[in-house]
Order: structure tokens, then sequence, then C-alpha cells
């Protein structure tokens, strides 16, 4: 088997699924998505699903990321403790069969926490690795579950987990709040101070009830509660996020639309923030974990 010959991509996530097919000189040659996630799958699925994913891109090896290698993926690669490498992932790679590798996601233990990832350590170093992140960083990778990662001489060295994204989720569909929260956020003045009140305050329960209260009230448009609802969430996040003592670069990584909200949380916080794209950071990642192999 010659992964320089070109291989297959995937990151392998709770509801969807990304592929891409790497060529030979390390050039993106296909790639699609779809909502297979393993939580719409089964144990026994696995090989079908895997099978499916060389239909559309070629007989090629595959290295997998993120869920995919948890308890509830195909099979479980257990977490590298931090601080970790790139030579860290490679030397812990779970072999499903000759041609598939499920790379390991990270753990952290310290301040009194527990933490873990998985999907996210490919990017955070292939930013790393492709020249895009320093070696020694803050990055912010906002999804469902939020991200906050130290990077320390190109090792993770500890990161701290916010769900502001399923916080959203659930208040908008499960919430008291829910029939205001159905409109578009926007990256707008709306949001921007809402995020710089809670970047500077520690009442965001008290703050998200009030939401509700100033539509009520006529102090508030039902269309501007959603956009100023998250900007609580995610500059409550943002404080979480640089309560770690440091000014090394600021890096928001991720889909375009989440780290557009994040930069401009970051600053409300008079914090400037590179935004970087997620995708592009995972192929740089997986590319430099399949030269190691």
């Amino acid at each position: 088997m010659r992964w320089a010959d070109g291989f297959i991509a995937v990151d392998w996530g709770t509801t969807n699924r990304r592929a891409y097919l790497v060529d030979s000189d390390g050039r993106q040659a296909g790639e699609f998505e779809d909502a297979r996630g393993v939580l719409s799958l089964e144990p026994a699925d696995f090989p079908a699903a895997v099978a499916e994913i060389r239909q559309k891109l070629g007989d090629k090896p595959l290295l997998l990321a993120g869920m995919i290698g948890s308890n509830r993926g195909w099979k479980d690669a257990p977490y590298v403790p931090c601080p970790a490498s790139i030579d860290d992932l490679v030397a812990k790679l779970v072999w499903v069969g000759e041609r598939e590798a499920i790379v390991p996601g990270l753990s952290y233990l310290g301040d009194g926490r527990a933490d873990v990832m998985r999907g996210e350590e490919v990017q955070l170093l292939g930013g790393v690795a492709a020249g895009l992140v320093d070696s020694n960083a803050l990055v912010c990778h906002p999804g469902t579950h939020n991200k906050w990662t130290v990077l320390h001489q190109a090792r993770i060295h500890s990161f701290r987990t916010v769900m502001t994204g399923e916080l959203f989720s659930l208040l908008k569909e499960h919430s008291i709040l829910s029939d205001l929260l159905q409109g578009t956020v926007g990256d707008d003045d709306v949001f921007r101070n809402a995020a710089r009140h809670a970047v500077f305050n520690e009442s965001l329960p008290a703050e998200l009830f009030s939401v509700r209260a100033s539509v009520l009230l006529g102090q508030m448009k039902k269309e501007d509660a959603a956009s100023h609802a998250s900007g609580l969430l995610i500059g409550t996040d943002v404080r979480i996020g640089l309560a770690v003592p440091t000014g090394a670069q600021v890096v928001v990584m991720g889909r375009p639309e989440l780290t557009r909200l994040y930069a401009a949380a970051l600053g409300q916080a008079n914090r400037e923030a590179i935004e970087l794209d997620g995708e592009q950071c995972f192929v740089a990642g997986i590319q430099e974990i399949a030269k190691r192999i």
C-alpha cells in the first residue's frame, strides 16, 4: 500500500460525514458530504458505509477522523492525552483493516476538570503544519461544542469545550424562548452589543429570560431576539475562552458562518482574530498524518 499514490480523508462526525480524495500531488481531486453521521448507523452498517465512500471517490486507502473512532463509531480509537503532536496521533492510529486507519482523539485532565475532542485535533495541528497558525496560539473552534485550544510549540497543550451551539439549539427547540429564536442570526449591532455585554458580565441565565421580557414589553423587536440571544451565548463563550492568560495569536477556525460571529464577539472583547476555514485545515492535517505512515 502506498499512501503517496493518493488516499481518501474522512471527517466523520456525529450527524454528517465529509470525504476528500487526495491525489498523489496532494491536491483535492474530489469530495462529498452527506448526513451519514455515526448516529445514523448501526455497528454492522459501517463496512457498507465505508465501501460507499470508495464507490464515490475510488479504491484508495482511508484515513478517518472524528466520531468514527468513538464508542459509537466503527472502532474505538482511545484518546491520546495532552500535550500531543501530530507524531503522537500517528503513533496511536487504530487500524481496522490493512487500508483503513482511524485517527485517535485527544483528552485533557487538569485544573480540576476533564475534556475530550475528536476531529478538531486534525484541523488544529493541520493549521500549524500548513503555516496558517502560529506554533503558540489560542484557537477557537466553534461548532455544536466549541473548543478553546492552547497550542504550545506546535503541540496541543490544553483545551476546553463550551456547549454553546447545543445550548442555542436547545433554547431554540425546547425553551420558553423557542418562538423568538427562529429568525436569522446576523453579525449586526444587536449581536455585537449583546456579545459585548456578555463578555464583561456574568449574568447569562438572567439575560436569557430578559430576551422574552424585552419583546413582551416592547423593548426589543421580535426579529432581533435570535441575534441578541446568540450574542449573549457567544459572548459568554468568548469570556470563558479568554480566561486563559495568554497574549498569543487568536485564531477562529471552522465554518465561515460561525467564525464570522466569533470573530465579531472577540472584537467586542478587544481581541483581533484570524479566521480560517476548518475544511482547509483538516485536509492539511490529514496529509501530514499520511506522510508519516
